[in-house]
């Protein structure tokens, strides 16, 4: 057995072609290799008892005679039939200390991942603000759960496309624009655009609800936008941009990137093709003065239609959702594309898909596989959507400025010697990585308790514990005056003896299992869950063996789990979108 990044697929792989010297494949056996508990070994291979039954043959028999045909994995790995017909492996000392070897960097880890997601073309729709309007706690999930799947993903082969799927057009910017022309505060403007822009919305939406000709007005305005009216149009792009740029600077302090920026007024030209192919094709037509989507065979959307056409001539979200749909196909060739979305928007997602689907079918296209990546909301400690006291969504600026004020006081607390400038770095990476990592290291799909103790602190599954670890063994390698990675420094290791040596290696080489769990089912707390018990088997390890001693086999083998720990932490780390210190 060759030792590959996925030691499961490579015992797999053995198994079938054992399962082929047997004459069992031509019967339909499939084996399939899944990590194990470790009280019975690092790998089980199930399959047998299923294909025992439908043969019905004795399964620990067949076993038995798979088994002896592994005889070239003897050298490798310890290998048992347990129960009816599990065979399991555990990892030999020096096979453990062999793989370690092989994955000791960053490009040999990337390299070993890339084969998963390999082929495939992905968009990932998330983040996905509205412009004209602040950030707020509500658009946290999308764009730090997006961002972790788009680097897991190309972490594994696939080649993503970020797309920030900005909501820039609609009725709101009429009643906005009249305020604009009348109300406009320059200073107030220059100081906080996104402020302005809300204080002038509200001010033309109270004043519409007050006052017919207002709301007349505003409407007009409106239209004079739609038709592209030179003033209205000037208006419209500077809100636009001043708005994209103070959502770069959140993205900024969040490190997310995005290849693509196309808010809905992009497709504004398609929309007349897809209103016409939807009812050239039979699949949309005329209700109520609107146009619209049924699809009989649903039990609920039957009678819920999926609106494509407002009953007065104007667009929405199914129209430029559709666009979108081919754009991507068309343009990007996705093979697949995610939607980071608020699990409250499930039927909008299942009717666009459906009716995608039947689109693209009628019309002889190729759909992408399109999947909506649901989550959970952030709830404050009454239990109800995280709000302010005032009941007012929570700036994303202010909740990550206060993030980081939190974490300087526990750095302070924690290194008080060090200067104030560094305390400060130290306090933005270790508050921002607190807000991401509290979000991914929960279920995505369930709603999740916002609470700053639990979040910002050295005890538990935190980022503060996690960075924590990785300064800690950096610092083991000032003391001895190494530099991790250095492969000089683990020349002559001996294969592991120690439990803490081999408890510690065991977990190292589970880091592809925790990688292909997060990405194949889209879930990074899967990741998340597996950093922090690694972190924990470290800790076990460092205080059970001394690292520093005498230079010899000894030292140089624990200095590779030190070099291995450190390196699945920060690629972890990175995966999830924090970013690494060497000190806290």
């Amino acid at each position: 057995m060759d030792l590959r990044f996925d030691l499961a697929a490579a015992l797999e792989r053995e198994l079938t072609e054992a399962a082929l010297r047997s004459g069992l494949t031509e019967a339909g056996f499939t084996p399939a290799v899944r990590p194990a508990d470790p009280v019975h070994g690092d790998f089980q291979a199930n399959g047998v008892l299923a294909y025992a039954k439908r043969q019905r043959q004795n399964p620990r028999a067949l076993a038995g005679a798979l088994v002896q045909q592994l005889g070239g994995l003897a050298a490798l790995a310890d290998i048992a039939i347990a129960g009816p017909g599990f065979i399991n492996f555990k990892l030999k000392p020096a096979t453990l200390l062999d793989w370690l070897r092989a994955h000791g960097t960053r490009a040999a880890l990337a390299a070993g991942a890339s084969a998963a997601e390999q082929g495939r073309t992905v968009v990932v729709d998330y983040s996905s603000p509205n412009t004209a309007k602040q950030m707020h706690v509500g658009h946290l999930r999308s764009a730090v759960i997006g961002e972790a799947i788009s680097r897991l993903l190309q972490f594994s082969g696939a080649q993503v496309i970020r797309d920030n799927h900005v909501g820039d057009w609609g009725t709101q910017f009429g009643k906005l624009i009249w305020a604009y022309k009348r109300h406009l505060d320059p200073a107030a403007l220059a100081r906080d655009p996104l402020e302005e822009f809300e204080r002038l919305y509200k001010a033309g939406h109270h004043a519409a609800e007050a006052d017919p000709a207002v709301l007349k007005e505003a409407q007009q305005e409106l239209v004079r936008l739609q038709a592209h009216d030179p003033e209205n149009l000037a208006i419209w792009r500077k809100i636009n941009e001043a708005s994209l740029a103070a959502f770069q600077e959140i993205y900024d302090r969040l490190g997310i990137r995005f290849d693509a920026v196309h808010g809905e007024s992009f497709y504004n030209d398609r929309l007349d093709q897809i209103y016409g192919e939807l009812e050239s094709c039979g699949l949309a037509g005329e209700s109520e003065g609107a146009l619209v989507v049924f699809h009989p065979e649903h039990p609920r959307f039957k009678a819920q239609p999926f609106i494509i056409r407002k009953s007065d001539g104007a667009a929405n979200y199914a129209t430029t959702d559709l666009a979108t749909i081919l754009y991507r196909a068309e343009h990007f060739r996705a093979t697949s594309a995610l939607y980071v979305v608020d699990k409250r928007q499930s039927d909008h997602f299942a009717q666009l898909f459906l009716t995608a689907s039947k689109w693209f079918e009628k019309t002889n296209r190729v759909l992408p596989r399109l999947e909506h990546v649901d989550f959970g909301t952030v709830l404050g400690e009454d239990g109800r959507p995280l709000k302010t006291r005032s009941g007012e969504n929570i700036r994303l600026k202010d909740l990550l400025d206060e993030a980081v004020e939190r974490s300087y006081r526990l750095v302070s607390e924690k290194n008080p010697e060090l200067a104030e400038e560094e305390r400060r770095a130290i306090a933005r990476i270790v508050g921002v990585g607190s807000v991401q990592y509290a979000d991914l290291s929960q279920n995505r799909s369930s709603d999740y308790l916002f609470a700053w103790d639990k979040m910002i602190s050295l005890d538990g599954n935190t980022a503060a514990y996690l960075l924590y670890a990785v300064a800690r063994i950096h610092s083991i390698f000032r003391k001895l005056d190494l530099t991790p990675g250095d492969a000089a420094a683990e020349a002559g290791a001996t294969p592991f003896e120690t439990p803490a040596e081999l408890a510690l290696a065991r977990k190292l080489v589970r880091f592809p299992d925790a990688l292909a769990a997060a990405t194949g089912n889209l879930r990074p707390h899967f990741l998340c869950t597996y950093l922090y018990e690694l972190a924990g088997e470290f800790s076990t390890f460092y205080s059970a063996d001394r690292v520093a001693v005498d230079a010899g086999p000894v030292r140089a083998r624990r200095l590779v789990l030190c070099n291995r720990t450190l390196l699945v932490l920060e690629t972890g780390l990175q995966l999830l979108g924090l970013r690494l210190l060497t000190k806290m």
